[in-house]
């Protein structure tokens, strides 16, 4: 077999991707068309799902739906009745009420349900919104007018605002593609009778107005931004519905309670602390509890501190401060334990086949212990020393008449 043939039969099986789709020819991978991506690179928008099944034409002719992103995290589903030939990252008009909107094909397929049943979706009383074309240049044109006008009436709405009083944040302003309605999204801690707000706005503006509440997670992912972990940020790159973060999940995880480090962006508890506490909590079951006092024959020992993976977890022989501390697996524990409720005392804390290791300990006593406090002193250091004396001294010999008349004689 040659080596055509053979990249061909390895081309079925796992298509070899060695283009990007974000050049002006199109990915030749995927087939796609000029700037348009068929699934198989990384879309630069947010919220992006890979396409996985885009390389089975039997998949994509499962359903008609399609799903278009709009500005930032908006997304809708949308059905394609016109049996249109899209790919991922075609523009494309779709139904709004009143007019239409321009968005961009962000999912087709199969997926498109499952992500349908993810975020319980829910057609509204007209029914399933339809994708009218493919956008022609006049409508792309018409949409470029539009979003030119968000930042100027986003500041004008905060001025209007900030003159009725309201205590409100407009974040962020969204003209629909074809200018015939504006959503608005604005953040408050309170209720808000906002109106008279709506009456000002349309009379301004000369658009329908839709006010949108969102949440400062929400906002967070519509700016964007990277978290401290060196990557995008969650709720901007994948995450679609916010769980309630808690204090507990830093306990659980032995975090300490600084709030400097505990929020996000967003002024809130990070998200991320939700990710791994269920393995915290399932570990710290297997665990004693830290409130039981150990009782051995040298003396009582209180719980200072526990890796919870590990199983180790350490003593000390002062419950307020911090003396022996020594380091035991979660089993000698029990093992205490349960002498200690049968009214028995080992002689030590731990077993005799047991070593103490513990980097702590050595921090106890002197840091310095044995080691001589001159040990940082150099060679070069000392020389050079001797150097100035001898030089010192020498300077002074020559400054000394009897010494150069006794060097003459």
């Amino acid at each position: 077999m040659d080596k055509e043939s053979l990249l061909d039969k390895l081309s079925d099986i796992a298509p070899i991707k060695i283009e990007s789709c974000e050049n002006s020819t199109g990915c030749a991978n995927c087939g796609g068309r000029k700037g348009v991506c068929g699934g198989c690179c990384r879309q630069s928008g947010k919220l992006n799902t890979f396409d996985w099944l885009q390389n089975y034409p039997e998949m994509q002719s499962l359903s008609d739906m399609v799903e278009v992103q709009f500005k930032n995290t908006r997304k809708g589903y949308y059905l394609n009745s016109n049996k249109l030939d899209l790919l991922k990252g075609d523009v494309v008009a779709v139904e709004a009420l009143p007019g239409h909107d321009i968005g961009t094909v962000s999912l087709t397929g199969k997926l498109v349900e499952l992500q349908m049943k993810k975020s319980n979706f829910r057609p509204d009383e007209t029914g399933l919104k339809r994708v009218y074309r493919v956008a022609k240049p006049v409508d792309l044109e018409k949409y470029e007018q539009a979003k030119g006008k968000e930042e100027a009436t986003m500041i004008r709405s905060r001025q209007i605002a900030e003159e009725l009083g309201l205590q409100m944040k407009i974040g962020d302003v969204e003209y629909q593609g074809d200018g015939n309605k504006a959503i608005f999204y604005y953040i408050a801690d309170e209720r808000v009778d906002f109106r008279q707000l709506i009456k000002v706005l349309a009379a301004e503006f000369k658009v329908k107005i839709e006010m949108k509440q969102i949440g400062a997670r929400q906002e967070a992912g519509r700016i964007g931004g990277i978290g401290p972990c060196g990557r995008e940020l969650c709720c901007s790159k994948w995450m679609s519905s916010f769980v309630s973060v808690s204090t507990s999940a830093a306990r659980y995880q032995d975090i300490s309670i600084n709030p400097q480090k505990l929020a996000g962006q967003c002024g809130k508890l990070k998200c991320c602390m939700n990710y791994e506490v269920d393995a915290y909590v399932e570990a710290q079951r297997k665990l004693p509890s830290k409130e039981i006092v150990l009782e051995t024959k040298d003396g009582d020992f209180y719980h200072f501190k526990t890796d919870i993976f590990s199983g180790m977890m350490t003593y000390s022989s002062d419950k307020r401060n911090l003396a022996n501390l020594i380091t035991i697996s979660k089993e000698r524990v029990f093992e205490i334990i349960a002498m200690n409720k049968k009214g028995k005392k080992p002689l030590k804390l731990l077993a005799e086949t047991e070593k103490q290791d513990n980097p702590d300990s050595e921090f106890a006593g002197d840091i310095l212990k044995d080691q001589s406090i001159t040990r940082f002193d150099s060679e070069n250091g000392n020389k050079s020393r001797k150097k100035r004396k001898l030089k010192k001294k020498r300077s002074g010999n020559n400054n000394n008449p009897n010494h150069n008349n006794g060097a003459q004689k």
